[in-house]
């Protein structure tokens, strides 16, 4: 008789019991796996520090220092003084420099977001999708010099803008001599050149719309301006709300594409918060209101923000 031996599984380890401790082991093994995130996280954590954190804290300093630039061994600290110099009587600061970058900001995301609704809809009717949305994302990747030159050459006195004008019977414009048109001539200017990602956001945003919502207000004898304003554009709110943001975001810190066309002028017709702190930080050599103009900036990047979050986030609660 032949014996069978069968083999001899080993006992299962118990699941450990959750909230338990755990074993030295485990504790060994997690620290393991931490110290290599960490290790694989360093370049980024170290990028960070050397190009964010110090100099965050650099201009810090400088804000509440006086300083020309090149010796540090000549920091002399002031206090509030710089935060007070841009706004004491006199400072051109709040106007017309912040001001016109309010102004500057609004225009642009106005006239973008209109347009880039205006067009994703009609794109989003149309064959051929993908070469529209290609042919209007073009300005995007245009560098904001060659932008900035044509238009500066078009806005010329017998430039394509005038000739325009004198065709339909309509006298020439200084739009970039005259301060009362400078402004509004370089904000469609940044809003033309922004609409490709506003057209590219919202074209997906329309793409994510139920085609259901609107066979059904179809059936119901719906319009297409009804459903325009009481389906597709409500729908669209988190869309909107993200070129909102960018658009005003990138408004607020506009500095290339006013310093290629107009340098500010004429005047302080177009001078904006970025352009200010250039001059008084390189042109002027004054680097603490410069830095103290920087973080007055981001304050108002932030309440700007979160203003704009909170319309958004009551207008979504109350539809």
């Amino acid at each position: 008789m032949v014996n069978v031996l069968t083999p001899q599984t080993p006992e299962r380890a118990p699941d450990p019991v959750p909230g338990a401790p755990a074993g030295p082991g485990r504790r060994r093994g997690r620290h393991r796996e931490t110290l290599v995130a960490y290790l694989f996280l360093a370049p980024a954590l170290l990028f960070f520090a050397v190009f964010l954190l110090l100099p965050l804290g650099f201009a810090l300093l400088l804000s509440v220092s006086r300083w020309t630039g090149f010796d540090l061994g000549a920091i002399e600290p002031v206090g509030p003084g710089n935060f007070a110099a841009l706004f004491a009587d006199g400072s051109t600061f709040l106007v017309p420099v912040l001001t016109n970058t309010l102004l500057f900001a609004l225009g642009t995301v106005a006239l973008a977001l209109t347009g880039s609704v205006v067009v994703a809809t009609c794109v989003d009717r149309l064959r051929f999708q993908g070469l529209w949305r290609t042919l209007y994302f073009l300005p995007i990747v245009t560098t904001v010099v060659a932008v900035g030159n044509v238009w500066k050459y078009m806005y010329e006195p017998g430039g394509l803008a005038n000739g325009v004008l004198n065709a339909l019977g309509i006298g020439s414009v200084a739009f970039l001599q005259d301060p009362d048109t400078a402004l509004p001539s370089v904000v469609v200017v940044q809003a033309w050149a922004s609409l490709g990602s506003a057209i590219l956001v919202l074209t997906a945003g329309l793409k994510s719309v139920p085609a259901s919502y609107h066979e059904a207000a179809a059936l119901d004898g719906a319009g297409v301006g009804t459903v325009f304003w009481r389906i597709t554009l409500p729908l669209l709110r988190p869309s909107l709300l993200f070129v909102c943001v960018t658009q005003f975001l990138t408004g607020l810190q506009s500095f290339a594409l006013i310093t290629v066309m107009t340098r500010g002028g004429p005047g302080d017709a177009t001078n904006v918060a970025a352009l200010e702190m250039y001059r008084r930080a390189f042109e002027h050599g004054d680097w603490g209101t410069a830095s103290a103009a920087a973080f007055v900036l981001f304050a108002v990047v932030l309440v700007v923000t979160l203003a704009q979050l909170w319309v958004f986030r009551r207008a979504g609660e109350d539809a």
